[in-house]
């Protein structure tokens, strides 16, 4: 009816002489590892606002007023409604709205809404249909550069008289 645990039996209970010192340890953090901080949400210009002057950010920006200035950021949305007079500059790009000047980007998506007046610095390129543009496309690896924007000169043409 009982039996004897072999947790009791003296058979496997060590001897004082088997018994080695543990060296103690840091005790375990009971805490999760720190999870990676959220992405913040995009810095937006409200339709009503007017800015006269630059912005710069290693963040995101959607623009949805008038901005007369230069723009620098991560990811930059200009919206449907918005005009931008200045140069503009981001890793990605879309433009839904207006933009007067020099358009500098990684990665350039005109969508059909899109009214560009000025050149496009780009290392890719989308371009919806509707899109409105006036200016001239350059590729470039590395368009972000505030070097020499123009394009490099080709060699002249030889004439085989």
């Amino acid at each position: 009816m009982f039996s004897k645990s072999k947790i009791n039996d003296p058979i496997d209970a060590p001897k004082a002489d088997d018994v080695k010192p543990t060296v103690p340890t840091a005790p375990k953090s009971s805490a999760p590892a720190a999870a990676p901080k959220p992405k913040p949400s995009p810095s937006v210009l409200a339709s009503d606002l007017t800015i006269k002057g630059n912005l710069e950010t290693t963040g995101d920006i959607q623009i949805e007023g008038t901005v007369e200035g230069d723009i620098r950021a991560h990811l930059l949305t200009v919206g449907e409604g918005a005009t931008v007079r200045g140069e503009v500059i981001a890793d990605d790009l879309v433009v839904n709205g207006r933009v007067v000047g020099r358009v500098r980007g990684l990665k350039v998506r005109l969508t059909s809404t899109a009214r560009v007046e000025g050149d496009i610095i780009h290392k890719t390129i989308a371009i919806e249909s509707g899109a409105h543009f006036e200016g001239s496309v350059q590729r470039n690896d590395d368009p972000l550069s505030t070097g020499n924007s123009a394009p490099p000169q080709l060699p002249p043409m030889m004439d085989g008289n």
